[in-house]
């Protein structure tokens, strides 16, 4: 099989999981960090349910360059964009715990994207997502399908349509599709979150070792909640 068929394959199989799983949901959101994996599956999803609520973690810390390109995508695409904040400001937060991204990331993650999630998840029972296995060991099990039970016992059935792609099956989707991806990787960065705790890549054969300075590999809200 050439390497076009091969990506074909790919695009055919993960649109088509996409189109039988939400034909029958009212009730789905896509996250989106705007990196290019999340942008991709944007791209399929839009096509099968296009007010689907694009949820954002809007931290408080991102790169200028992450929320110019989203509000680009988002005029350009039309997307139902739902910007989720946590209960306090960043000043707030600051004033009060101190500068928790240096001293505490685990808590800083957790004030900031973890809690603001789950509470925005609440309202659905489908939750799509532009995870890879190849990201990450932490994330090497991952299954296209998975139920993902919140803290407060809710539960949703958790997509990843993009399970099994490579970093390179990602780029040649954009690139056939014609679409511009996060300006942040012309500058050598290849897992891009927010700006105090994203760097270039430690080991080039970790693209998530310039997150949280290779300290930790999850911001925890992929992880289960109890």
């Amino acid at each position: 099989m050439t390497t076009a068929s091969a990506s074909n394959a790919l695009t055919l199989e993960a649109t088509g999981f996409l189109r039988d799983r939400l034909a029958v949901s009212q009730d789905a959101c896509v996250t989106s960090s705007f990196q290019a994996e999340d942008v991709v599956v944007l791209h399929m999803v839009r096509e099968i349910l296009p007010e689907i609520p694009v949820i954002f973690l809007e931290t408080g810390y991102h790169f200028p360059e992450t929320l110019a390109y989203r509000d680009r995508i988002a005029a350009e695409w039309n997307l139902n964009l739902v910007n989720v904040q946590a209960e306090r400001t960043v000043a707030q937060q600051e004033a009060e715990f101190g500068i928790l991204n240096q001293t505490a990331p685990d808590r800083c993650c957790a004030l900031r994207k973890v809690e603001p999630l789950f509470r925005a998840l609440a309202g659905y029972r489908v939750w799509v997502t532009g995870l890879r296995r190849q990201q990450s060991k932490s994330r090497a099990n991952l299954h296209p399908e998975e139920t993902f039970t919140l803290p407060t016992g809710h539960t949703l059935a958790k997509l990843s349509p993009l399970a099994e792609w490579t970093t390179r099956d990602v780029w040649q989707y954009a690139a056939a599709n014609r679409i511009p991806l996060l300006p942040l990787y012309e500058l050598g960065y290849t897992s891009i979150g927010c700006a105090p705790c994203t760097s270039l890549p430690i080991d080039p054969n970790d693209p998530r070792s310039g997150r949280w300075s290779g300290q930790k590999l999850e911001c925890g809200i992929h992880v289960q909640g109890s």
